[in-house]
């Protein structure tokens, strides 16, 4: 259901998992163990992954989450544990690397851990410990830009060292998405209309199960996406279970203004014609079905029927997975398409190439600036660019983040009440 290319960063799910828990910080506490700050001969892999496995149990335990960071560092939310039980998970980390002079006594910290570990109450310090996290975001964002351009530079690639999923592993997965409860990796993110000079005005969201956390929490060491055709097919499960998640939906913001990221082959599923017969008169025209642009190609017949079908009873389509070298060849009008996705990539981002910028906005010209939808907005100069193209629709963490910061100040915390000393 959701498409991601590449795997977005630890810092990135950090990230999400932290503003989805602004409404929900009670009870949580957080704690940044700064591994980096170790030295090199102390912090190699085999180091990191025995720390993570030190503390992994005690996490769970407390229905928290572990963050490996491109650093190295480790960062770790919990809900319910007590400080004293934090502390000793803490100590039990520095006895593992007790000979580093990271971990010797500090006599003006009697309170703390000194430079191994910052401790967070989250239902107290939700700003500090987000703004952290935007940091920490921020700061590999520009550490991968640098090794992508010394990649360019010399020619070299990374390579994905997890092993690509087989087809036995892709049947146990099967077997446990038809049980298992989807709620924690299904994702809500809205497009939006964004004038200049203007806060960003939420038009539909994208509804979607996040394949990025889902394989995170059921196979980490596998890479699904490596295998085109099993990744399809698991999408394709992926697909009916959303369906049936939304066919049963007590929320009335799932009976309109939303899209759905799905297979062709899916809107022609007996889940599919569920989905549509749940729907309330007239929520059609509202709602957005989203095709990928490579699913499209792989069986164009097949696209030509399904798209005939789902436009006849009143269902919008987008073209996604758009890069900036496909666009070209999109033909929007021949589609029958009514919108574009593009991904936004680095010459959307600050020093972008002001000739590539010049092709692209050609496109967007050809194509239609009020039918595309910039996606992959990671930052403001992103918009910026789209903006100067003509493009009004924008998705991405970027848009996420005003979103938020806009629904603070309209909804500012009760102020707390000051005991009178009598």
């Amino acid at each position: 259901m959701a498409r991601e290319g590449n795997l977005p960063s630890q810092e990135y799910l950090l990230l999400d998992y932290v503003q989805r828990l602004e409404r929900h910080r009670e009870g949580r506490r957080a704690v940044h163990v700064h591994l980096s700050r170790l030295k090199p001969q102390n912090r190699r892999e085999h180091h990191v992954r025995i720390a993570i496995n030190t503390i992994e149990e005690f996490v769970q335990a407390y229905e928290g989450q572990i963050f490996l960071l491109g650093n190295n560092d480790i960062i770790f939310v919990t809900k319910g544990a007590t400080l004293p039980q934090l502390d000793e998970a803490v100590m039990r980390l520095k006895y593992l690397f007790s000979e580093d002079p990271l971990t010797m006594h500090d006599p003006e910290d009697e309170a703390g851990h000194g430079r191994f570990a910052t401790l967070y109450n989250i239902e107290g310090q939700y700003h500090r410990f987000q703004e952290l996290c935007e940091s920490v975001f921020e700061e590999e964002r520009q550490r991968q830009k640098r090794l992508q351009k010394m990649a360019e530079q010399t020619g070299d690639t990374v390579e994905d060292s997890r092993r690509p999923l087989s087809p036995e592993q892709l049947g146990k997965l099967e077997q446990f998405l038809e049980r298992a409860d989807l709620s924690s990796v299904f994702r809500r993110q809205a497009i939006c209309a964004v004038a200049e000079n203007s806060p960003p005005k939420p038009i539909f969201n994208e509804l979607f199960i996040s394949i990025i956390d889902l394989a995170r929490t059921v196979l980490p060491e596998v890479n699904l996406a490596a295998n085109r055709w099993l990744f399809q097919h698991l999408t394709q499960t992926l697909d009916r279970r959303v369906l049936k998640m939304l066919t049963r939906a007590d929320d009335s913001s799932l009976h309109s203004s939303f899209s759905i990221n799905v297979n062709v082959a899916t809107l022609l599923a007996p889940e599919f014609l569920d989905f549509d017969n749940s729907l309330r008169m007239g929520g059609r025209g509202t709602l957005v079905v989203e095709l990928q642009l490579i699913d499209i190609l792989a069986d164009f017949q097949g696209y030509l029927f399904a798209r005939d079908f789902v436009r006849e009873k009143g269902y919008r389509i987008c073209i996604d997975g758009v890069s900036d070298d496909l666009i070209p060849f999109i033909d929007r009008q021949r589609l029958s398409a009514d919108l574009v996705k593009l991904n936004a990539s680095q010459v959307f981002d600050q020093g972008g190439d002001p000739e590539r910028r010049e092709d692209i906005a050609k496109q967007v010209e050809r194509v239609g600036r009020g039918r595309i939808i910039l996606a992959r907005c990671d930052n403001e100069a992103m918009v910026k660019t789209g903006q100067g193209m003509g493009i009004t629709m924008f998705q991405g963490r970027h848009l996420d983040s005003v979103l938020q910061q806009l629904s603070r100040s309209r909804n500012p915390p009760p102020p707390k009440v000051q005991r009178s000393g009598r």
